[in-house]
């Protein structure tokens, strides 16, 4: 093994010079790197498009045999042997980051995989593109300048991962919440209409599928658990699980609460929709609230600086020529 490496190290000095096997490493981090944000950034299969085609009799690609199924489980096998290496052996961590990677939309089941090969390849990947650059700028770069500047990139690619898996969830939950009230009102239509709670929830989801796609996907996926014969209490704390909002889960305990002492689901459904539209009311105050304190900062930052100039910038100008007329005499 120790011969190969010399044999490439080696072999990239005659192709490239001193530094050729600095530019070869930071060749493959930055393919690594490339290779891991392609796999992040890839756009996920609509869960419903595919709910849609098992219903409508067609069969998918992956479960109708021939060459590509076996490609496909192929890869899922070569991927699965990697799962020691690529998992926390921490149960409670690798629960943890389960739940915030489910809560962000990603639902694979290699979605834990996926999130620490990313952050391990775009460390490597901007450690690696750093000291490339920084070889190509200077042929003997400074040594501490070195360090500090790949460290940098190697903190930077440690910690884009989590803060864009924290950024999806942020927008995902504010979509969810902000798409909730509009889903009651309409659940609430459906039962009064004569509808089960599964019915309405199914329509309802279809109902929303262009204004609150993320709320729809939540819903379709409760209308099929419950459909496949799962408790309906299970399902709906999974839904709340899986959310991560605070009015989700209360209504969902109100939801089960009704349930299990009998109550009336549209009267529960009628005071919820309502205490929700009040909720989403005083969100859009408080934001209103703020912009004021928004605008202050726009407006000291942008206008009050062009009128002290315009106003003092004269005064300044008399002054310096006098001062100067003062001197030459």
């Amino acid at each position: 093994m120790r011969a190969f490496f010399d044999l490439a190290w080696d072999r990239a000095v005659d192709l490239l010079g001193p530094s050729g096997p600095f530019y070869a490493i930071a060749a493959l981090g930055l393919i690594l790197a490339l290779t891991a944000l392609a796999i992040l950034f890839r756009r996920p299969v609509d869960p419903l498009a595919r709910l849609d085609r098992l219903d409508g009799g067609e069969e998918p690609s992956e479960l109708s045999g021939g060459a590509e199924s076996l490609r496909l489980d192929r890869e899922k096998v070569r991927f699965e042997a990697l799962a020691p290496y690529l998992e926390p052996s921490d149960e409670g961590q690798l629960s943890e980051v389960r739940a915030r990677l489910l809560r962000a939309g990603y639902r694979s089941r290699s979605a834990v995989r996926v999130f620490y090969l990313t952050r391990a390849a775009l460390t490597v990947g901007m450690v690696t593109f750093v000291l490339l650059v920084i070889s190509i700028a200077q042929p003997q770069p400074d040594p501490v300048r070195l360090v500090v500047a790949s460290s940098l990139a190697g903190i930077f690619g440690y910690l884009a991962p989590p803060w864009w898996i924290a950024r999806q969830r942020q927008r995902r939950q504010g979509e969810l919440a902000d798409g909730f009230p509009d889903a009651l009102d309409l659940m609430l239509v459906c039962v009064e209409a004569g509808q089960s709670l599964d019915q309405s929830i199914l329509r309802v989801s279809s109902e929303i599928r262009q204004s609150h796609g993320a709320l729809a996907e939540e819903l379709h996926i409760i209308a099929t658990e419950m459909r496949a014969g799962k408790d309906r209490a299970q399902v709906l704390r999974d839904f709340a699980d899986r959310a991560g909002v605070s009015d989700i889960s209360a209504f969902v305990t109100v939801l089960v609460q009704s349930a299990t002492y009998g109550t009336s689901v549209s009267s529960a459904l009628r005071i919820y929709a309502a205490e929700m539209r009040d909720k989403r009311l005083m969100r859009a105050e408080e934001k209103a609230n703020t912009l004021p304190t928004k605008l202050t900062l726009g407006t000291m930052f942008f206008t009050v600086p062009p009128l002290m100039l315009i106003l003092i910038g004269p005064s300044v100008i008399e002054i310096l020529r006098a001062l100067a007329n003062f001197n030459s005499r």
